[in-house]
């Protein structure tokens, strides 16, 4: 089972809808982009922090999805009716990208069978490494939960700030989800590290050199997408198009697209000894 984490939307914002006596009631799951058949449903939603509502998923055959979410933004108020949503299921396999993207870029139909799955899985899982190496750092997140903690600040206010918590960590900290134990203290889901599947420039490129990776290679899928730019008349000899270079519209991604996320080596520099006091600079005061 594999969870979905859904963020209402309202009058063109993102929205909250339980302050005001809402509720995120259901989600319904479908084998097609018209959304006619129910295949599976799912509700109501957990709210796990601010604007976050949580869906356990049924199990359900691996693919794409579509989905409607049905949500109640006031106490009183008309249900709504969100229709935005695709899933690529199933979802927590430590991957940033789905197989049915990369399958999508290079013109592959869906469904996907269980032995094209494993082959885009394997060019996801060349590419994403990559990713790793240069930016020096996991791209999946870490869930370290804390229990029975006290916030530095009041119920009242935002308790999603990762400040809010007397947590540290050498990494970057979101909090995830918390919830009250009924003594005044919380237990507490911190994401640490970067959050890979979340940056859409990381998903862009892993998706992008998956499916050029899988192009290229003998016999993998898509490898007949490549441009023809021509045949000699006996068919001895083809001809493809140069790819676009860097800059140019569909061209690859580069790493160096990334740079912003990678991580930082810092060595504190040599300083001089400190002369003794009283003739240093900074006096300390004598007992």
């Amino acid at each position: 089972m594999s969870v979905y984490d859904y963020e209402p939307t309202y009058g063109g914002a993102a929205y909250d809808p339980e302050p005001a006596g809402g509720q995120v009631t259901s989600l319904a799951l479908y084998g097609e982009p018209e959304r006619t058949t129910v295949v599976a449903s799912a509700g109501p939603g957990a709210r796990l922090r601010a604007g976050v509502y949580r869906f356990a998923l049924p199990d359900v055959p691996a693919g794409r999805y579509w989905a409607t979410v049905t949500f109640t933004p006031s106490d009183g108020a008309q249900p709504v009716t969100d229709r935005s949503v695709r899933l690529d299921l199933p979802l927590g396999m430590g991957f940033v990208t789905s197989p049915e993207a990369v399958a999508e870029a290079l013109g592959v139909a869906l469904p996907l069978t269980a032995a094209q799955r494993d082959q885009l899985e394997t060019a996801i899982g060349g590419a994403q490494s990559d990713v790793v190496a240069y930016l020096g750092q996991p791209v999946i997140p870490q869930v370290v939960t804390r229990t029975a903690i006290t916030p530095y600040w009041t119920p009242t206010e935002d308790l999603s700030e990762p400040d809010a918590w007397p947590f540290e960590a050498d990494d970057l900290v979101d909090v995830l989800a918390y919830r009250e134990r009924g003594d005044g203290t919380y237990d507490v889901d911190f994401l640490v590290g970067f959050n890979g599947p979340a940056n859409k420039p990381v998903v862009r490129y892993v998706t992008a050199h998956a499916a050029e990776s899988e192009r290229q290679r003998p016999g993998g899928l898509g490898a007949s997408g490549r441009r023809v730019s021509s045949v000699s008349a006996e068919g001895q000899s083809v001809s493809y198009e140069p790819a676009p270079t860097a800059g140019q519209a569909g061209a690859l991604p580069l790493l160096d697209s990334l740079n912003r996320w990678k991580r930082r080596l810092y060595q504190q520099l040599n300083r001089p000894v400190r002369e003794p006091w009283p003739y240093s600079s900074a006096r300390h005061r004598r007992r």
